[in-house]
C-alpha cells in the first residue's frame, strides 16, 4: 500500500468514526425519536424542553469548533478549510429555513436523525428519506433550469 492509498484509508476511517459518533449522539439525545422532537416543537401543548439542552450543547460545541477552525488554514486531516463566507440573509435562506422547519415539525425528523433512523429500520424514516432525496433532486432540477435561463440571458 502506497502513501496515497494509506492516506485515503485514514480519511475514510476518520469519516466513519465521526459519523458513528454523530449517530450515537443522535440516538442518545433522543433526536431520532420523532415523538420527542414533535413534543419539543409543541410549545403551546405538552412541551418537552429536554432537546433544548441538546441544542444548547450543540451550539456551544459549534461556537468553539468554528472559533478554532477560523484560525486554521487546513483541517485536522490536512484538507483545505472551506468555511462559509456569506453573511447575507436572502430569500433563498429564509425559504429554505421555512421548508426545513416545516418538514421537521411535520415529520419529527431532520436529515441526520432520519438517516440514523433509516439504518435502524424505522418505516417513517424510509418515507422521510425518500421524500428528502426527491426534494433534493427537484431542487437540483429547478436550479439547473434557473441557471440555464440566466446563462441564456447573459
Amino acid at each position: 500500500m502506497n502513501d496515497k492509498t494509506a492516506g485515503l484509508h485514514h480519511h475514510r476511517l476518520s469519516e466513519f468514526g465521526v459519523g458513528l459518533l454523530f449517530g450515537i449522539g443522535l440516538i442518545l439525545s433522543g433526536m431520532t425519536d420523532p415523538g420527542k422532537v414533535i413534543g419539543f416543537l409543541d410549545l403551546f401543548g405538552m412541551w418537552d424542553p429536554s432537546l433544548a439542552l441538546v441544542m444548547g450543547g450543540a451550539i456551544l460545541v459549534g461556537v468553539f469548533a468554528f472559533a478554532l477552525a477560523k484560525k486554521r488554514t487546513r483541517s485536522i486531516l490536512g484538507g483545505a478549510m472551506h468555511l462559509p463566507s456569506s453573511r447575507d440573509i436572502d430569500r433563498r435562506l429564509v425559504l429554505g429555513s421555512l421548508a426545513f422547519g416545516a418538514g421537521w415539525g411535520l415529520a419529527g425528523f431532520c436529515p441526520g436523525p432520519a438517516i440514523v433512523s433509516l439504518g435502524a429500520g424505522q418505516p417513517k424514516a424510509v418515507v422521510f428519506v425518500i421524500a428528502m432525496i426527491a426534494g433534493m433532486a427537484l431542487f437540483e432540477f429547478a436550479q439547473g433550469k434557473t441557471q440555464g435561463r440566466t446563462r441564456k440571458a447573459a
